[in-house]
């Protein structure tokens, strides 16, 4: 069996409760993902800004024409020129920070002066301040971390009041840090890399490999007190990982456990996986917990917590906000108000069916359903194929592909933020029960459905036909292009919650690459009217039609698992709080 398939994973759900309990005996380790929400730029930025200051300066070009790295083309002729040189570490190698750094700037003080320009005006995010905020209620003592910035040290400040507090040690002081750990000073800061002030900055492949060892013993020796949660790192550094291995290949270690905050759905790097792995060989509680980012996990972590003063944190959302204030409204004018196309979902499913079976990927899964001739929907996911509909239609459909576990799974909040399997299934879901319970026809589209009324001369639809004429027609002089009018839909997540977004729109049957742009001139002869008057009413009318007066179901079973909603007729609307 592989590393991956033993890797140990924790819901980020499971990880908070854990945390509210033990988070005074949990030390952090923090990366340079850790600092990305405050405007300094992770390693992976400053690796490809390093490779265009390399490419410019000996192609001798303008560093703007390699400017778009989004460019996959820009990239791969950045990476190019890099391999073309043969002495630079390769592409995602764990020395390619390092070897870049050193190449581009062979000079400490121009590595120094780099890295200050690049901390000039960070400001501390949510995680650094909430941090700092279970420092001050004694729920967290100690940082261990790999960044130059000063984002825990001017958190602290802030929170406790004074510059006071935190003892902050750079690499030039390790008998400094066993002092102040040994005598229980909290809380602690040590810079494993050094300060960006310190004139032992560490940060070329030698001095990486020589770092010094008082610090790195005093790691290993403090991972046998404490758990350790490691967040923004991507564990590139060979020295910094030999020290995890060490610490955990040891009896005792990490008595609260080792958790490896982690971010989206690829597999964390082999050495990461190998350490997370051998240590829950070792009887270690070690896991890697997906998450959003550090600012989200450090949020989800304090709302369970009790008795913390939130006192300093409170105010970051007014400090940080990106919009500014409208003049006050003087006289009879009152405030605007924007009505949003997001109709709130209320209520969505909590489980689906997993089934675990020896299907290969999605088109698989899709491919059985149409063979088995079932009323189902299926997802394939690294836990297995997630599924909703009856029971029985479910085995029929894998039955053939050796069924090993067949039991519930939880759709995770987490998991529905970004677009997800898990979101995939409940926007094909909510489609399927508003086309079952509302009467209309979907069309799918990759990024959004498009709805229609399946009898536009129903009576359903007097009030549309109302609001814009006629529903149903062909384009003139094109009689193969027929339209008809209708929504699109898509489900996206905002505030802590699932929308549904619909947008009036006409939807065509016919379109090729003829008429593809009479259809579009079409399109918008028949919406160029449309104000915020009729939009509005269009956007009431269908919020009102979807979310009707009872919850849509996506098969109407009695067995199995159904996916259930309720949409809330109101929609979002924007105005002063």
């Amino acid at each position: 069996m592989t590393v991956k398939e033993d890797l140990p994973e924790l819901g980020i759900d499971d990880f908070t409760r854990r945390f509210a309990l033990r988070a005074a005996n949990l030390m952090w380790f923090l990366g340079a993902g850790a600092s990305a929400s405050a405007g300094i730029p992770t390693a992976w930025d400053m690796v490809w800004e390093f490779k265009q200051l390399l490419y410019g300066s000996q192609r001798r070009v303008a560093r703007q024409s390699v400017a778009d790295l989004s460019n996959p083309a820009i990239r791969g002729q950045l990476q190019a020129h890099v391999d073309a040189a043969g002495t630079l570490p390769a592409a995602g190698s764990p020395d390619e920070y390092a070897g870049l750094f050193e190449a581009v700037y062979p000079a400490e003080s121009d590595r120094r002066a780099f890295l200050d320009a690049k901390l000039t005006g960070a400001k501390p995010s949510y995680g650094h301040l909430a941090l700092a905020v279970l420092m001050r209620a004694q729920r967290s003592r100690l940082v261990w971390t790999t960044n130059f910035d000063p984002l825990v040290a001017d958190s602290c400040a802030k929170i406790f009041g004074t510059t006071g507090t935190l003892t902050s040690v750079a690499l030039d002081a390790p008998d400094l840090a066993r002092q102040v750990i040994a005598e229980g000073r909290w809380p602690v800061e040590v810079k494993l890399h050094g300060d960006f002030r310190s004139r032992r900055l560490k940060n070329t492949n030698d001095e990486l490999r020589q770092q010094d060892a008082k610090l790195r013993q005093l790691l290993v020796e403090t991972c046998g007190r404490f758990g350790l949660v490691v967040a923004g790192y991507s564990g590139r550094d060979s020295s910094i990982m030999d020290t995890l291995d060490d610490a955990a290949s040891r009896p005792g270690a990490f008595p609260a456990g080792l958790f490896w905050l982690h971010r989206g759905d690829q597999p964390p790097l082999p050495r990461v996986a190998v350490l997370l792995t051998r240590a829950a060989a070792n009887g270690i509680e070690a896991a890697l917990v997906r998450t959003e980012n550090f600012d989200e996990a450090l949020r989800d972590a304090t709302r369970l917590m009790d008795g913390l003063d939130m006192t300093g944190l409170d105010s970051f959302g007014v400090e940080r906000r990106r919009w500014s204030p409208a003049p006050r409204p003087v006289g009879r004018r009152s405030w605007p108000v924007i009505r949003l196309n997001a109709l709130p979902i209320v209520e969505s499913p909590a489980v689906c069916r997993r089934v675990v079976c020896s299907i290969g990927g999605t088109a698989d899964v899709r491919a059985a359903i149409e063979k088995a001739q079932v009323n189902i929907q299926g997802a394939r996911t690294k836990a297995g194929v997630l599924a909703f509909g009856s029971d029985g239609d479910v085995r029929k459909t894998f039955k053939c592909h050796t069924i090993t576990e067949f039991d519930l799974h939880t759709i995770e909040a987490r998991r529905l933020r970004y677009d997800s399997a898990e979101r995939g299934l409940l926007r094909e879901a909510v489609t399927r029960a508003i086309v079952r319970g509302r009467g209309v026809v979907a069309i799918h589209r990759r990024n959004a459905d498009l709805l229609t009324p399946a009898d536009p001369n129903a009576g359903m639809w007097e009030e549309l036909r109302r609001l814009v004429s006629t529903l149903a027609g062909s384009v003139p002089d094109h009689p193969e292009l027929r339209w008809r009018e209708g929504i699109s839909t898509r489900l996206d997540w905002a505030d802590d919650r699932l929308w549904l977004l619909i947008d009036p729109c006409t939807v065509f049957n016919g379109i090729d690459d003829a008429n593809k742009a009479v259809a579009a001139d079409f399109a918008r002869e028949r919406t160029v009217r449309r104000y915020n008057r009729q939009i509005n009413d269009l956007l009431a009318f269908w919020a009102a039609h979807l979310a009707g007066d009872g919850e849509l179901r996506a098969f109407g079973i009695g067995d199995g698992i159904d996916a259930v909603f309720r949409l809330s007729p109101p929609t979002a609307f924007s105005r002063r709080a």
